[in-house]
């Protein structure tokens, strides 16, 4: 039987909530985690991403989550020029700076997984959360791209598309009344747990994964079926 290398996966976002659970079930499958606080690495700051890289350079990352996201709740007519440009760089630009200094590596040695944690919200509309939802589609573009620039060198790039997950930041952005709403409006009844999101992200950025790439997976209890 083939042995399995130790593979080295680069998580943003891991302190809480979906990506949390990710980082644990990675560590569980024996992977080596790089997980960075936002006090060492701010996605919003460009300059901030530029030091980190400084500060580790050429760094061998097989596997890269980019999980972080920001969602500032507010009606599309009333934006600011504040909000959206913070929600622009950690959603969209960020995972690209970091997809564009870690892939080299991935590409050398013919292997690597990029997974992108999306939402369901980049294919369906809410009120107030235009923003995010333009940032999670544009996301989602990011993914199909760079699955067919990187599929030739072995490099499979994925979106995990989360639907109303069981975390804080829900409890946060919605009323008790909404979140009771929102899980008699899914087949399943109710909503995620943080947990049942991380075992597809692992799947996706194991070695089982081995043909599924460039795609928008969608984990959602049936949601956008209705």
């Amino acid at each position: 039987m083939k042995k399995i290398p130790q593979r080295t996966a680069f998580i943003t976002g891991s302190s809480r909530g979906i990506g949390a659970a990710i980082a644990s079930e990675l560590r569980a499958r024996g992977f080596r985690l790089v997980a960075p606080s936002r006090g060492e690495l701010d996605l919003e700051q460009p300059a901030s991403i530029e030091a980190w890289l400084r500060e580790h350079p050429a760094p061998a990352v097989d596997v890269l989550v980019n999980n972080a996201g920001v969602n500032f709740l507010q009606p599309l007519a009333e934006l600011e020029s504040r909000t959206w440009p913070a929600m622009l760089q950690t959603n969209v630009s960020a995972p690209l700076r970091l997809i564009q200094a870690f892939v080299p590596h991935m590409r050398r040695q013919r292997w690597g997984r990029i997974l992108n944690v999306s939402s369901i919200l980049g294919f369906v509309a809410r009120e107030r959360r235009a923003a995010y939802s333009m940032t999670k589609a544009a996301l989602n573009a990011l993914t199909r791209s760079a699955a067919v620039e990187f599929g030739p060198e072995g490099v499979l790039v994925n979106a995990l598309c989360p639907g109303y997950v069981e975390t804080a930041l829900t409890r946060q952005n919605n009323s008790s009344t909404e979140i009771a709403a929102l899980a008699a409006s899914i087949p399943l009844q109710r909503l995620a747990q943080p947990e049942e999101l991380a075992r597809v992200a692992a799947f996706l950025c194991s070695e089982e994964n081995t043909y599924l790439t460039g795609q928008m997976v969608v984990v959602d209890g049936g949601f956008t079926c209705r």
